[in-house]
């Protein structure tokens, strides 16, 4: 029998805690998730009105706190899926995004958000490739859009697209102007992913010095770092972190719901969503939805994330699960398997035929171990089916 235990000292060893006493961790963090809006900017990814709502749903289900739920000035389909959104009466804030236009923002008042989301590039490269501003122009745009936004009772959260490119004087200047002019939150975007979890947490804690409103953090994953730069940003105070679910999201996508969540509750002990255990079946719906299938090899929710074939490993696991497993799969909706392989050992044998009502003595537990050694060589996929022919023959055999 598996001993198990959910939240344990055994788990997290003393060098995290240790750490912890010299960061800056905020006592809560809120989960923005922008599933609906990022996630849909995936290249070939598309989602219908319908599913738009049901992934809704799932997230309030879950207990995100702002669900972002699209961009409305795209289209009258965007336009309708975000207002059948705030028409459900979910528990979560709902956010609509909008550049710093009066246009963009019209169309946010039109899908009755709680509040908008508004951004504008504030990197010299940004600014005079595409924007074509200088930095004043920039700042007086911010402040009237944000001006504009609160007159029609919105709240409001600034985002610094390309925030992470941007002079670090420039961006404090920035997001000074936005807060006093009401902005409620600030975000610092890391657009292009290009931040390293130190130089992020650097970032942030120059941005805390003049944040009079909570910190936000957006970090991409061009370098695969999108997670380890949302925590690194939290580690320096940051109050919120904005997630897709599966990591979806442009180019190579951004943080994850899942990773950022699980990893602010084992390894800093701060608890965001309410229904951990909602995580794989949001997972395998997003999957369905986008048909982006997640990796087998993925954390939290990817199959093999709690699947053991090793031996060695297989036996740690059977005798306490904490000695090859840093969280219980249960906590996730997820479910531990003992694969069969060329790697399995006796231990994991026995355990699964224990399970189909099969004994064999030690002699014919050798013997089915090394026939399925044999054939896992072959690449040959072995099932509970296989397995149990293999034992069958092997004890009729001897008797």
């Amino acid at each position: 029998m598996i001993k198990d235990i959910s939240m344990s000292e055994e788990l997290v060893h003393s060098y995290i805690k240790e750490t912890a006493k010299y960061l800056r961790l905020p006592g809560n963090v809120q989960i923005l998730d922008t599933t609906l809006r990022d996630g849909e900017q995936t290249p070939g990814v598309y989602f219908s009105p319908e599913e738009k709502m049901r992934i809704a749903q799932r997230l309030d289900d879950i207990g995100v706190d702002i669900i972002e739920a699209g961009f409305p000035i795209v289209s009258s389909d965007e336009l309708t899926a975000i207002k059948m959104i705030t028409d459900a009466g979910l528990h979560a804030k709902i956010a609509g995004v909008a550049r710093a236009l009066e246009e963009d923002i019209d169309a946010a008042i039109k899908c009755k958000v709680d509040y908008v989301h508004l951004f504008i590039a504030t990197s010299n490269l940004h600014m005079k490739y595409k924007l074509k501003m200088t930095g004043d122009e920039v700042i007086k745009r911010a402040i009237a859009s944000t001006k504009y936004a609160l007159e029609n009772k919105l709240k409001v959260e600034f985002s610094a697209e390309d925030a992470t490119r941007s002079s670090p004087e420039y961006l404090k200047e920035f997001y000074s102007e936005v807060q006093n002019a009401g902005a409620s939150i600030i975000s610092v975007n890391d657009t292009v992913g290009v931040m390293t979890p130190r130089a992020m947490y650097q970032l942030i804690s120059e941005i805390k010095t003049i944040a009079k409103v909570p910190v936000s953090v957006h970090c991409h994953n061009d370098f695969g770092m999108s997670v380890a730069n949302s925590l690194a940003g939290i580690e320096a105070g940051a109050e919120q972190v904005q997630v897709t679910v599966n990591g979806l999201g442009d180019r190579a996508g951004n943080a994850r719901l899942d990773e950022v969540s699980a990893s602010l509750l084992i390894l800093y002990g701060i608890k965001t969503i309410r229904e951990f255990r909602q995580l794989v079946p949001l997972s395998e719906l997003v999957a369905e939805y986008s048909r982006m299938p997640v990796p087998p090899n993925k954390p939290i929710v990817g199959a093999n994330a709690f699947a053991h074939e090793s031996g060695i490993h297989v036996h740690g696991v059977l005798e306490h699960m904490a000695t090859y497993e840093p969280l219980t799969p249960e906590l996730v909706g997820h479910k531990r398997e003992i694969i069969i392989g060329k790697h399995t050992g006796s231990h994991g044998i026995r355990f699964i035929l224990n399970k189909m009502g099969m004994y064999p003595e030690e002699s014919q537990l050798k013997e089915i171990l090394e026939i399925i050694k044999k054939l896992g060589n072959t690449k040959e996929k072995i099932t509970d089916i296989k397995l149990k022919e293999v034992a069958e023959s092997v004890i009729t055999k001897s008797i």
